[in-house]
């Protein structure tokens, strides 16, 4: 895995023994990248944050082909975590915004089990 500018690794204290089994919400996730993080992030700014961002989806996509379980579950962390990063740095609430898109079931055909065609999206 590739060192980055910030430590959103998730073999930090975050994933003790202890952490691991305590749920965490998306708004708490966020808030802890934010407290970790934001004045580092907001200075990186979000077209740094995207290319890391961009980089950890790669890290992903390798580690769907040929990682173990343990280093998928790592790969989605960071990438959940750079995605975080850019909506703190932005101002966007997680919650909110997928509250707002997917709260009420499928954006495309608004069922909770979606009903579109297989061949549009999503």
């Amino acid at each position: 895995m590739t060192p980055n500018p910030t430590p959103n690794d998730p073999s930090g204290p975050e994933s003790s023994p202890q952490g691991e089994s305590a749920p965490i919400t998306l708004a708490e996730f966020q808030r802890l990248i934010r407290d970790m993080y934001l004045p580092r992030d907001v200075d990186r700014g979000v077209d740094g944050t995207f290319m890391w961002l961009i980089e950890e989806v790669g890290e992903l996509a390798a580690a769907l082909r040929e990682g173990s379980h343990e280093e998928r579950m790592a790969e989605f962390a960071d990438v959940l975590a750079w995605l975080a990063t850019i909506a703190n740095v932005l101002d966007v609430d997680l919650t909110e915004a997928v509250r707002k898109k997917y709260g009420s079931g499928c954006p495309g055909c608004g069922q909770r089990v979606c009903q579109c065609p297989e061949a549009g999206k999503p």
